[in-house]
């Protein structure tokens, strides 16, 4: 069997950087067990399967596809930027003609469409709320030792803690952060969490950022994850409430790093908008 694939590196116009995803084009129905070995053998932190919903259906000519997401782990129910390396693909590999996406996933229907030399995930919005810290507070030491934490939320719907470090610490400060994330999984009594955000305000005024933020799934097999359109889609709610913004641009200070443009919408959802670059095109041979 030869499965086409692609290395896409996401949230980022370079080659490089950003978050890499390997998107898989898939003809045919796959052996459940093969998504993750595909996926684990790929060694990303998310490995994408597109897939036809109709046997007439086409890569260059359709609309909706399915579309499900596998770390080298586990399949997970949601993850941005996959689903923009995803939409990368059809859009400027296969052609598509189409100038809305749409893909059918575990989160529900997702579109994405191309603006400019953009391409804006239209992802779901989710509220994190309080959390005690006495729940948490061992994870917590775990990522940032004695740093000030200004505040702690809980999103239940993804299962993702965010911590706000104090506003008196700037960008460098969450970048030059020494984080050992496998020490999480032991740190983590609650059995609630599959991600960890750590996130600080950034400066707003003229076109700098609005946020910074570094995550970490060990849950689900990823340390650390480049940059998280899943963990912007609970950011973008809470810093939204908390700047008075609809608008945002933020950056996730990851080795890598990388850009998201941020539009928070009145339905509950929000437009996440990043570019792309395809690194590699080639096939799965098995």
């Amino acid at each position: 069997m030869q499965i086409p694939i692609f290395t896409v590196d996401a949230f980022t116009n370079r080659p490089f950087s950003g978050n890499p995803a390997a998107v898989c084009l898939l003809e045919n129905d796959l052996d459940e067990d093969l998504h993750q070995k595909i996926a684990t053998e790929m060694n990303l932190s998310e490995t994408a399967f597109i897939r036809k919903l109709k046997p007439g259906d086409d890569f260059t000519k359709s609309s909706c596809f399915g579309l499900r997401w596998f770390t080298p782990a586990s399949e997970v129910p949601l993850c941005g930027h996959a689903t923009l390396a995803s939409a990368a693909v059809l859009f400027h590999v296969q052609k598509n003609t189409n100038s809305v996406l749409t893909f059918v996933t575990l989160s529900g229907e997702l579109k994405a469409r191309q603006v400019k030399d953009h391409i804006v995930l239209d992802l779901p919005l989710y509220t994190a709320y309080p959390q005690e810290l006495k729940e948490v507070e061992e994870l917590i030491k775990a990522a940032v030792g004695d740093m000030i934490v200004q505040d702690i939320r809980y999103s239940p719907d993804t299962k993702k803690l965010l911590v706000r470090l104090s506003d008196t610490y700037d960008r460098s400060v969450l970048e030059n952060l020494k984080v050992n994330a496998q020490h999480f999984l032991s740190a983590e009594k609650t059995g609630k969490l599959k991600g960890l955000i750590l996130t600080v305000k950034g400066n707003s005024s003229g076109k700098g950022h609005d946020f910074y933020s570094r995550y970490f799934a060990p849950w689900v097999g990823v340390l650390e994850d480049p940059v998280t359109g899943s963990a912007h889609a609970v950011l973008s709610s809470y810093w939204s409430e908390q700047l008075g913004k609809k608008e945002m641009l933020a950056f996730q200070c990851s080795r890598r790093g990388g850009e998201l443009k941020i539009s928070v919408r009145g339905d509950g959802r929000v437009d996440i908008a990043g570019q792309t670059a395809v690194v590699l095109k080639g096939n799965l041979s098995f």
